[in-house]
């Protein structure tokens, strides 16, 4: 049962990063800037989970499991997200989409040899599947606006791929001792306090007299896109092996095709549908093997 809600809770993450990348190019950098960004979304999502921490059974973390959670905190906020914004502003969503595609290749390769996950043929066929659909769907997207720095954006893009890739290795072993608030809250603790000497200037610098659907543009970053993402990121993962919770990115960019098309009144054709196909066809190949946990 657990499984289940797993993927249906991945299922939840990837609908919200598909919007989280055309919500974030609206805000920044005009409106904040990426670091400062960044730093605003790690301490609203801190606080959050904190919050949340009081309701739930105190645990006490074992001296032992500090260095993996002080590890997350650098891989899966300070670099994840300090990457992905700061590349974003480079590029364009479609080549950010398109990069984040290449996260499981990496999960799957350090997942077999740090966490002797056994690498099938069914999951290395499912990579490539969506690997392939993902790269046929956004290479037909239209660019509309003109990246500032694409070589550097990509870069960082990809950097924060391997960096989030690193995030689920290191933190996979912890979550069979702990409940995920336990983890997350101090993951995003130590991750806030790696952001603060370089974002602090920046966001001391917000423009405060932004517009109204600005802000409701980063309160979703900060409630959904953070503090609820991560929240049932880390519930699928202590259930559900990292190679399965990487998977389900190919879902971002048929989700981002599908909302853009509604946004833009357009239509799916035969080669959007059948890479959309092909897309899920591999998530249910790596996800829906015999053993998911």
């Amino acid at each position: 049962m657990k499984g289940k809600l797993a993927l249906l809770a991945l299922l939840a993450v990837n609908l919200i990063y598909a919007i989280n990348y055309l919500v974030v190019k609206g805000v920044s950098p005009k409106h904040i800037e990426p670091t400062g960004f960044v730093l605003f979304r790690a301490s609203g999502a801190m606080l959050l989970f904190w919050l949340i921490s009081i309701f739930t059974p105190k645990e006490k973390i074992q001296k032992e499991d500090w260095p993996r959670i002080i590890l997350g905190a650098l891989f899966g906020v300070a670099l994840n997200q300090s990457l992905f914004f700061n590349g974003l502003v480079l590029t364009t969503p479609v080549n950010a989409s398109l990069i984040m595609t290449s996260n499981p290749i990496f999960v799957l390769i350090a997942a077999t040899f740090l966490l002797k996950e056994k690498l099938s043929t069914r999951k290395i066929v499912g990579i490539l599947l969506g690997l392939a659909g993902a790269i046929v769907l956004i290479q037909m997207q239209e660019v509309k606006k003109e990246a500032t720095n694409p070589s550097l954006g990509n870069l960082l893009v990809l950097i924060n791929a391997i960096s989030y890739g690193m995030y689920l290795m290191v933190i996979k072993p912890v979550m069979a001792k702990y409940k995920p608030v336990t983890i997350i809250k101090w993951v995003f603790t130590f991750g806030v306090l790696m952001v603060l000497p370089f974002g602090w200037n920046q966001l001391s610098e917000i423009d405060l007299d932004m517009p109204a659907n600005m802000w409701g543009s980063i309160a979703f970053v900060v409630l959904f896109t953070t503090f609820l993402a991560y929240l049932l990121s880390i519930f699928a993962l202590k259930n559900v092996q990292a190679s399965v919770v990487s998977s389900f990115i190919y879902l971002q960019p048929i989700i981002t095709a599908i909302l853009s098309f509604a946004i833009l009144d357009q239509t799916l054709n035969m080669v959007q549908i059948l890479s959309g196909i092909t897309i899920f066809v591999g998530v249910y190949l790596v996800s829906f093997s015999k053993k998911t946990t």
